[in-house]
């Protein structure tokens, strides 16, 4: 399994020095990936009731994930990026893709592009875009930064988009970028079976949103289903398991990587995010407190 780290995103702060201590230090413990959120816009839970008690208000500090990667990758060699999950239908689908072919060949072929639909009508409105076809549309972006991202010239007429004999240049080391899907939340961590056809057809892997319980297992068998059905095998999709650390001890971290490995997790990442931690020195004790439990070559056959 692949061991990853979420990006504390709203608990770094802005000062860039703390961002290099976290990355450098997370990238020095032999981190696999490195995840880190998005959102352009906080809303103001006084005009918009469907934000309060949100994590992600207007007093949010959320460093933009693309720009925020790019300087990640000056700073690093080694680990993984990935984007835990871009927005994507409320952005611009060719500048997207720039930017992540960009972001790939400044970390040489580090990027993966994790994207979801979002849930805030607020950043869609102020960004311009539909937030009521954003899942269908979402598809048309995927499958026109991929022709983007492997063809030097494009032409591409589809229902909301139109290139015609244009290309990126320079175009992305990985060729295409890997993109995986975020789907589900906290007031809905099983996705739609729509939803599920959709990462089962279109994605190179899936960050859910449930833990590694019964409801899990009856989900995974159904995308199993499902990948099979789109004429794709198992191994061609990817997941990734999250362990939420704060309120659990050691022994449950671990037990929760054992759970997603006999579920067939091939990645598995640790958050430290949303509980007592306020200062980037206790998240990086946190994140050596995980690799203390899950050390380095774990579910490897590496002692």
């Amino acid at each position: 399994m692949q061991i990853g780290a979420i990006f504390p995103q709203t608990e770094i702060g802005p000062d860039p020095a703390a961002i290099r201590d976290y990355v450098e230090a997370v990238e020095g413990m032999e981190f696999d990936y490195l995840f880190i959120a998005d959102h352009v816009l906080g809303a103001d839970p006084d005009h918009h009731e469907h934000v309060r008690g949100s994590y992600y208000t207007h007093h949010s500090v959320i460093h933009e994930s693309l720009t925020t990667l790019a300087f990640i990758a000056a700073l690093t060699t080694r680990i993984r990026l990935i984007t835990g999950i871009l927005i994507l239908p409320q952005r611009q689908t060719a500048l997207v893709a720039k930017q992540a072919a960009e972001i790939d060949v400044l970390s040489g072929g580090r990027l993966t592009l994790g994207i979801g639909v979002g849930w805030n009508h607020v950043e869609f409105e102020a960004l311009g875009e539909d937030f009521t076809n954003r899942g269908i549309r979402s598809e048309e972006q995927i499958d026109l930064m991929r022709a983007l991202w492997t063809n030097e010239v494009v032409n591409f007429d589809g229902r909301w988009h139109s290139v015609r004999s244009a290309g990126i240049k320079p175009l992305p080391v990985q060729r295409p970028i890997p993109v995986w899907f975020g789907a589900g939340g906290s007031a809905g961590p099983v996705p739609r079976d729509v939803v599920l056809r959709r990462i089962a057809r279109m994605g190179d892997g899936w960050f859910p949103s449930f833990g590694p319980d019964d409801t899990a297992r009856g989900v995974l068998d159904k995308m199993q289903t499902y990948i099979a059905e789109a004429g794709r095998e198992p191994s061609d999709v990817g997941l990734a398991g999250r362990i939420r650390m704060p309120d659990k001890s050691p022994d449950e971290w671990l037990a929760e990587v054992e759970g997603w490995q006999s579920l067939g997790g091939t990645h598995v990442m640790a958050e430290a995010r949303r509980g007592p931690l306020s200062s980037v020195d206790q998240h990086i004790e946190a994140m050596r407190q995980f690799r203390e439990v899950v050390p380095v070559g774990w579910g490897r056959g590496v002692d």
